[in-house]
């Protein structure tokens, strides 16, 4: 899904407080060579992801060992029903530039069918080759 110039110039719906073209449009972009420097960077570019039914985008940052076969995101149910609506980091451990593992402890909200949910977990990622890659999550319930 290429987005058009008003959403790249909207807020980012990760909520870094930048532009969706300033934050995480570049590391979604299947022809740009953007990486993100931090594990944290690419967990809001994931949620990002989720927002836009990107299911290449999360499969192609999924570490090998754990990545499914497939994600199917773009069903016409799970379009209409489900809406994310923020993201709010709550943590983050190691995962810097320097770091070869993360973690990442966040909450996402989403609504389905009007109805308000929240998602926390504390995700996993290891950077093999320079680049960060999500291992797993633990849900918090």
């Amino acid at each position: 899904m290429i987005p058009s110039s008003g959403e790249l110039q909207a807020d980012c719906p990760c909520q870094s407080g930048l532009s969706f073209a300033k934050c995480c449009q570049p590391f979604l972009d299947s022809s740009s060579a953007y990486t993100a420097s931090t594990a944290e960077k690419l967990m809001r570019s994931r949620y990002c992801a989720y927002t836009i039914n990107d299911s290449e985008y999360l499969l192609k940052t999924w570490h090998p060992d754990f990545r499914p076969d497939s994600l199917n995101l773009n069903t016409e149910e799970s379009v209409s029903k489900q809406q994310w609506v923020g993201l709010k980091i709550k943590k983050t451990i190691q995962g810097n530039k320097n770091n070869s593992i993360g973690q990442v402890h966040f909450i996402a909200r989403y609504k389905i069918n009007g109805k308000a949910h929240k998602l926390e977990e504390n995700s996993y990622f290891e950077k093999i080759n320079g680049q960060w890659l999500y291992l797993k999550g633990d849900l918090k319930t």
